[in-house]
């Protein structure tokens, strides 16, 4: 007895250091290189037949209004926390006990992390994950990393991904061109862009819009993003 349960205890030290050794290879791995596809592409292709529609652009090809207009509406806080809204986590529990609607809390490095590492998901599992890949890059990568990876991902209209197909997509022209006006359409329509669209916005999303360009004045304007270095 005492033999197998030292044999499996050898078994699972195995097992995670394995699994260390890969994801954080993985992740210090795509701190250079630039991740070709991510899961969910590859799901809503082959599940939905969407296609994909992605062009990678550095962190200086894009404008500092798109970098700024995401973080306006995303996650204000960006700069300072350590990949974690803790406050944001706190209130968005006490409302859903409250019984209003969840509401999203998800800094943009957990959703970078869920994005380009793991599969779309609410189980707690998935969650975990999420939080251990946001502690990876946020130590590994830093925030201008993360920033530039998560405008080149995120998912801005069915099959449009990341800041530069958006801008071609949907005003012609590059992501270094963006307005602050352009910047924040595409931004309001990130907590849903298949049903939000910058091409067609709706009332809402005009809301939005507006909203984010005001965020975007209190945080200071593009100067805000001196931060991040």
């Amino acid at each position: 007895m005492k033999r197998f349960a030292w044999r499996a205890a050898e078994f699972v030290f195995k097992a995670v250091l394995f699994v260390l050794l890969v994801t954080v290879g993985w992740v210090f791995l795509y701190r250079f290189v630039n991740p070709p596809v991510t899961p969910l592409m590859v799901m809503k292709y082959f599940g939905e037949g969407k296609p994909i529609k992605k062009e990678w652009k550095d962190y200086g090809e894009i404008s500092g209004n798109m970098k700024l207009a995401v973080i306006a509406a995303e996650d204000q806080t960006y700069p300072i926390h350590n990949g974690f809204d803790v406050d944001s986590i706190i209130d968005a529990i006490e409302d859903k006990q409250r019984g209003k609607r969840l509401r999203g809390a998800s800094t943009i490095s957990q959703q970078t992390a869920k994005n380009v590492f793991l599969w779309p998901s609410r189980t707690w599992t998935r969650k975990g994950a999420e939080t251990y890949f946001t502690f990876l890059i946020e130590t590994l990568w830093g925030k201008k990393r993360i920033l530039e990876v998560y405008l080149n991902v995120m998912e801005a209209g069915p099959g449009i991904y990341g800041a530069s197909s958006a801008a071609e997509v949907y005003f012609g022209k590059p992501a270094k061109s963006l307005t602050a006006e352009e910047a924040a359409l595409i931004a309001a329509v990130l907590p849903n862009p298949e049903r939000m669209s910058p091409g067609r916005p709706s009332g809402y999303v005009r809301e939005r819009q507006a909203w984010i360009m005001g965020q975007m004045g209190n945080l200071g304007g593009t100067a805000y993003l001196k931060k991040l270095e």
